[in-house]
């Protein structure tokens, strides 16, 4: 579905963007594992080019530094010679109420989460035009569409990117660009596991679909978006929540 496509994924050293990376892999395509964690970068590229047998290399990237991302670009260009997909993955919460924020826990999550979306976006953006044609596909969240109590700077920041992809959509299709955004609900996750038994029950009795969702479900969404099965399909937010925000 996504042979010898040439695939970033940011955050990807773990968790959801690792799930991602998996997925395109496994499809055939060549992914990038861009993480600022060095280490367990290298070590998840090797292991995905092992299981899957397609090109991987991981680049150190910190999103919010355009510098880093036009490296980061730019050494895909020079590894693979184009760039099909990029999913902005990478993202970080530091939740506190509003009144006891800090400006530096608002400043840290806009830019990674925010900020960071916009310089890879941007980044893409004139290879992508020569090329007339590529996918850009946003992590978003359902806490962008919703809200939520104690993550006013994460909230804000996923709400910003949604309006990002629709307007970035708008101003790249005529280049055969396509711009896509998937909004997560309550996905397993490191986060999740810490929580107690208690707090997982709450959790699913929001969800209609009576289960947290797997990063996979995130991924499968994610190739969905970035196959030619999507062709026509740009602008759009895709859930991935069982069913927990709703519309009407």
């Amino acid at each position: 579905m996504l042979k010898d496509k040439i695939a970033i994924i940011t955050g990807s050293a773990r968790g959801i963007g690792r799930a991602i990376a998996e997925e395109y892999a496994s499809h055939g395509a060549k992914v990038v594992i861009s993480d600022i964690i060095q280490d367990k970068s290298d070590e998840t590229a090797k292991e995905i080019k092992k299981k899957y047998n397609v090109e991987t290399f991981a680049i150190k990237a910190d999103v919010s530094k355009y510098d880093e991302v036009e490296n980061l670009v730019n050494k895909t260009i020079e590894a693979f010679g184009r760039i099909d997909i990029i999913v902005n993955n990478a993202g970080i919460t530091r939740d506190n109420l509003i009144m006891r924020m800090s400006e530096q826990e608002w400043d840290m999550v806009i830019d990674i989460n925010l900020k960071g979306v916009f310089n890879c976006t941007k980044a893409v953006t004139r290879p992508m035009m020569k090329q007339r044609s590529g996918n850009i596909i946003n992590i978003t969240s359902v806490v962008g569409e919703m809200g939520n109590a104690g993550q006013i700077n994460y909230s804000a920041s996923k709400a910003g990117v949604i309006g990002m992809t629709k307007t970035s959509a708008k101003e790249l299709g005529s280049r055969g660009i396509r711009v896509n955004a998937i909004a997560p609900g309550f996905i397993v996750s490191e986060m999740t596991e810490k929580l107690s038994d208690q707090a997982k029950e709450s959790l699913v009795k929001l969800i209609p679909y009576g289960s947290l969702g797997q990063p996979k479900d995130v991924a499968n969404a994610a190739v969905f978006l970035a196959s030619d099965m999507a062709s026509y399909i740009t602008g759009q937010i895709v859930n991935v929540d069982g069913g927990m925000v709703m519309q009407g």
